[in-house]
């Protein structure tokens, strides 16, 4: 079932919806030290740089931990009878909520001084377009607080999601949602990224994972991520395209 197919592709970006892009950034790595040999006039071998280690949440067991098990594409799927429209809606508003449930709890440890971008992998810091159409380079907690308030604003907006029956979504929504979907990707990707190891603290990763694990498979249900969302570029990858990647081989997710 396609979201987009059902309506249309021609649908325009609704206009409240800022673009936004990812900006990469270089990541400087400390060289090890080379290997030293017993020629005194011998020349320095070429520095070496060392591989980032394993993230926790590609970990054993931390990558199994679930409350769902099996795979999601029933979950997902649209019920008999159930407008499509109602169905992305009231799914997006669950997602929203749930996820700033979890960052209201990690918001202390998610501070301008333990996180002064808001990263999402190695070589990855999300930028915002600011008033002026200008990335800028925002701390994670101000960054979050942008896309968690403007998501709240278009749920409050009756014209964005509407609340009362027999009202039509605008034709805008495929868009808009599709935009909304992409900015809470960036907060699960950060959270992953910067804050795993205190969601394993709390013994939350059974939850957080399956939420994401919810939130991936919808969104590629309804076309609503792409993949290069997900996984970013070879060159700036994004830290969750490997967890994504690990699901699929699961069977937890579809490709």
């Amino acid at each position: 079932m396609s979201f987009f197919n059902s309506i249309g592709r021609s649908m325009t970006r609704a206009p409240r919806a800022p673009k936004r892009s990812p900006t990469p950034t270089s990541a400087t790595f400390p060289p090890t030290d080379s290997n030293s040999n017993n020629h005194n006039n011998s020349t320095p071998s070429s520095p070496v740089v060392p591989s980032p280690a394993k993230p926790l949440y590609l970990c054993s067991p931390f990558v199994e931990a679930a409350l769902v098990k099996g795979n999601f594409k029933t979950i997902v799927m649209l019920p008999k009878y159930v407008d499509i429209m109602e169905w992305v809606a009231v799914n997006v508003y669950d997602f929203y909520n749930n996820l700033n449930e979890f960052y209201g709890v990690l918001s202390e440890c998610c501070t301008q001084q333990s996180c002064p971008t808001m990263s999402a992998g190695q070589t990855l810091n999300f930028t915002w377009i600011n008033q002026d159409r200008k990335s800028v380079h925002l701390p994670a907690p101000t960054y979050i607080d942008y896309v968690m308030t403007w998501v709240q604003n278009l749920l409050d907006d009756a014209g964005v999601f509407p609340t009362k029956s027999g009202q039509d979504f605008a034709p805008s929504f495929p868009a808009t949602v599709k935009h909304v979907y992409r900015q809470l990707l960036r907060v699960f990707a950060h959270l992953y990224h910067a804050h795993y190891h205190q969601i394993l603290h709390l013994r939350s990763e059974p939850h957080f994972n399956s939420l994401f694990a919810h939130f991936l498979a919808f969104g590629r249900e309804y076309e609503l991520l792409e993949i290069k969302d997900v996984k970013g570029s070879s060159s700036t990858p994004v830290g969750i395209g490997a967890l994504w990647e690990r699901w699929r081989d699961m069977g937890i997710l579809e490709g």
